[in-house]
């Protein structure tokens, strides 16, 4: 290589990583190092998307001077600060860290990468403030910090310093947090894309957003947002989907007159000031879907509003409407749904060729009917279960983890979920929708010359901030595995926004899962080769006898190799009967029930079934036979583990046996499920007792944030310890605990001399061992700070030293140790909840609440 310090970079980079290439084993990596690419012996691009790898960035990479490109998308196992030195590669013109573990701080010195068009940090674990010196980079395309924890106010520019409104050539800006400074908009700026949703914005919309006329996409729903719609707002005429839901907007309706564009309009849950129905309801013609709900609207729903032609959903509930309605008989031939519960309609005028649904649900037409009419009752919720079909063929029967591709033939695809955050329809049972994107993804992956043989999508949905998310799997081209080659080419595609989707899906993201299927042949077993024909070329004579040595132990090894397979693929075949009898012995009780059963009972998992979601994936209500209420926690595709981490999490489970806990009713591992079934607890989780008494117990990260992380359980269990030695409420009297025993220990080191604030039972008699500990314990997992919390394993292990210190056995049965607590959090799910110990984030945590 012409530049030894390159060549010393990457091999400081693969010492600092695991799960590197098996190629990545000469000395120049400019010679065939997979996901390096050289230009004159130059390293110029890294793309590394979705290989497993774990480690950190080695703040060597500044001696990578040529670098362009570099995307480590999709490697969860990436940790640590993206070091300061990452500013001193000044050709770098695409940094893509998608999906990764990175944390700290976004450095400062990001602003002194003058070439960079393209910039993705989302879905990391980022805190702090947005640099300012972002607004240094006036060639930036394409911004993405989504899905972090950051914090702090939107950084505009002074006479001094640089902020975000200098950055005219982007397209794309997205989850920002704080007020929204006037100066944030220009109409120098090019924007398209503004997705600042589900943040905590607070203050008015700013009326210099309605000077950036390239806006094709506005979301500022699910915020704190106040004061009236800006007037001009209709001056943005180029607007697909606008989305103002969830605020606290007051003033009149906003008026969209001249966005004939608009496909997608959501205002709902605003306090709005009651007005008629407004006109350009019925002049938006490119409409598809109209949610206002609850927004103050009253008067006569017009007729000619349902003959929009693509007018596909109205939500309208809860509102006061009044008079007849009539949907005419010119109605969209798209409409699915028109919602209009909760209003004051006296009256229906019935049209043929109307079948789809109509919900009138809390009108006084369904009081004066007695209900009998079918728009007088809520139907059943289902979400649409598309999965893309065979190509004219018969699916195959596959072995192992591979899977029958939509062109029949068996192999290991590369998956992962696409997010679109803005559609611009509303009806997921439309499947030419998908085969639209399909194509699409199917072309681009051609386009640019990747081994794609076809495309999989399923499991169409709406998530909480109303995004389509879809289940995708690539399959390879002309063998059953990919390369690192390919599967960072796709990766690159997706995670650089080089792949274009319809226009009516919008904006999107894509997280992929690692691909542990590279070429089916290992380095040891290349190593092991050609070590046999050194060593058969040296002892000549004696090569027979070697080799049926080496053939021996190789098959040995294969058998080894296959029972463990099996094992893995079947773990829960050491449990005899599990399947006939239903009953686990090992698990005192607990039951394998088969997937059609689960199926069966949640009424095919339906959408009105659903009980919430979380890290594991979704939760559902079901019925068994006997009439027992249960809760199905239900793996989302891409999160489950190996059969033995779920046979081993089963029994891990199992033993843990409380009052106030929930039980483990039973399992279903089968069709590439995991699913676990609990008690279901009809007086609400245990989330929804504690927020009614407050925000009984939540980090104040999590106000900064609105997300939860392992250390905003650690604060929630520091609070618990602190209720133990006060025997105290969180919150009594407006005081809370944790500011009250601090106070309290800054006045006095003398624990018992806490009048008022230690539990007068602990005061009263001999000093109690392990007492000081216990509280400096609890006073650490309240940091301000996450960072400065312990984990919750190195908790675990304190109170067992505490436990020591008193006298008492921590290792006794009925005491969960620090080990069970480390093997629950490398892949094991604890039965508290979703994510880690004592988490109230969780869409079911398994605790009971006594009526």
């Amino acid at each position: 290589m012409r530049n030894p310090k390159a060549h010393v970079a990457l091999n400081a980079l693969k010492g600092a990583w695991k799960n590197t290439p098996s190629s990545w084993d000469g000395s120049d990596p400019c010679a065939g190092w997979e996901g390096i690419r050289c230009t004159n012996s130059r390293v110029t691009s890294i793309t590394l998307a979705s290989m497993g790898l774990t480690g950190q960035l080695s703040g060597d990479i500044q001696n990578l001077s040529e670098l362009q490109i570099l995307d480590l998308s999709y490697n969860q196992g990436l940790t640590g600060p993206v070091p300061p030195a990452i500013g001193t590669l000044k050709k770098l013109s695409n940094l893509i860290l998608v999906g990764c573990g990175f944390n700290g701080p976004i450095p400062d010195a990001i602003g002194s990468l003058q070439e960079l068009v393209f910039l993705s940090l989302n879905s990391n674990s980022f805190i702090g403030s947005i640099p300012a010196s972002i607004g240094n980079l006036s060639n930036l395309y394409w911004l993405d910090l989504a899905d972090n924890k950051l914090s702090g106010k939107i950084p505009v520019s002074t006479g001094t310093t640089p902020g975000l409104d200098m950055l005219v050539k982007a397209k794309h800006l997205n989850k920002l947090s704080g007020e929204i400074p006037s100066q944030l908009f220009n109409s120098k700026l090019t924007l398209i894309h503004v997705l600042f949703e589900n943040n905590n914005l607070s203050g008015s919309i700013p009326s210099t957003l309605g000077l950036v006329q390239t806006l094709e996409v506005l979301r500022l729903d699910r915020n704190l947002l106040s004061g009236p719609v800006p007037s001009n707002l209709n001056n943005l005429t180029r607007v697909n989907e606008l989305f103002l839901s969830n605020n606290k907007l007051t003033g009149p309706v906003p008026n969209l007159t001249g966005m004939n564009l608009l496909y997608y309009v959501d205002m709902s849950n605003n306090s709005f000031e009651s007005s008629d129905v407004p006109p350009w309801f019925s002049t938006l013609q490119s409409l598809t879907t109209l949610n206002m709900e609850q927004t103050q609207l009253q008067g006569h729903l017009p007729v000619d509003f349902f003959s929009i032609p693509q007018l596909q959903t109205t939500v309208l509930r809860n509102n006061q409407l009044n008079g007849t309605l009539d949907i005419g008989p010119s109605h969209s031939n798209q409409l699915q749904l028109v919602d209009l519960q909760n209003n004051r309609i006296t009256a229906f005028t019935q049209r043929a060729g109307y079948d789809n649904e109509l919900i009138l649900v809390g009108n006084p037409f369904c009081l004066e009917s007695g209900g009998i009419a079918k728009y007088c009752t809520l139907p059943q919720q289902s979400n649409s279960s598309y999965s893309t079909p065979p190509a004219n063929c018969m699916p195959s029967s596959c072995i192992s983890d591979q899977i029958s591709s939509p062109n029949c033939y068996c192999a290991y695809p590369y998956t992962g979920t696409l997010s679109f955050r803005a559609p611009s329809f509303s009806n997921l049972g439309n499947l030419s929708i998908y085969t639209s994107l399909q194509d699409a993804l199917t072309q681009s992956f051609h386009t640019h010359q990747l081994p794609v043989d076809s495309v999989s999508l399923s499991n169409p949905t709406k998530n909480l901030d109303d995004y389509l998310v879809l289940s995708l799997k690539i399959f390879p081209s002309g063998q059953a595995y990919f390369n690192r080659t390919g599967i960072s080419g796709i990766g690159f595609v997706l995670s650089n926004q080089t792949f274009k989707p319809p226009p009516t899906f919008g904006p999107f993201f894509f997280i992929g899962s690692n691909y542990g299927y590279f070429a089916g042949v290992s380095k040891g077993k290349h190593k092991s080769s050609n070590n046999g024909i050194a060593i058969g070329a040296a002892v000549g004579g004696s090569a027979l006898v070697l080799l049926l040595v080496l053939a021996g132990v190789y098959a040995f090894s294969q058998k080894k190799r296959a029972e463990r397979a099996n094992k893995q693929n079947h773990p829960f075949a050491s449990w005899d009967g599990s399947k006939n009898s239903g009953g686990v012995p090992q698990l005192k009780g607990a039951r394998c029930f088969s997937f059609d059963e689960l199926k069966k009972w949640t009424n095919n998992f339906s959408e009105a079934n659903n009980i919430g979601s979380g890290g594991y994936g979704m939760v559902y209500r079901g019925t068994l036979p006997s009439g027992q209420l249960v809760a199905i926690k239900r793996a989302q595709q891409g999160s489950t583990q190996g059969g033995l981490e779920f046979k081993t999490e089963i029994e891990l489970l199992s033993r843990v046996h409380h009052k106030n806990v929930v039980g483990l009713v039973g399992f279903c591992f089968e069709q590439a499920e995991q699913m676990l079934v609990y008690e279901f607890i009809a007086n609400g989780t245990l989330r929804e007792s504690l927020l009614a008494i407050g925000n009984g117990y939540m980090d104040p990260e999590y106000y900064m944030t609105q997300q939860l992380t392992e250390k905003s359980d650690v604060y929630s269990f520091g609070v618990v310890l602190l209720e133990l030695i006060t025997a105290r409420s969180p919150i009594e009297k407006g005081k809370y605990i944790v500011r009250e025993v601090r106070q309290a220990m800054d006045r006095t080191k003398d624990l018992y001399n806490l009048q008022g604030i230690l539990d007068p039972a602990i005061g009263l008699g001999t000093e109690v061992r392990g007492l000081e500990k216990f509280v400096d314990l609890a006073l650490s997992c309240v940091e301000e700070a996450g960072l400065k919390r312990p984990t919750m394993s190195e908790v675990v292990k304190e109170i067992e030293s505490i436990m020591e210190l008193a006298g008492l056995n921590p290792n006794a049965e009925s005491a969960p140790t620090s080990a069970s607590y480390e093997s629950s959090s490398k892949g094991f799910e604890h039965p508290y909840n979703n994510n880690s110990l004592f988490s109230y984030s969780g869409a079911y945590p398994p605790s009971k609440i006594e009526p």
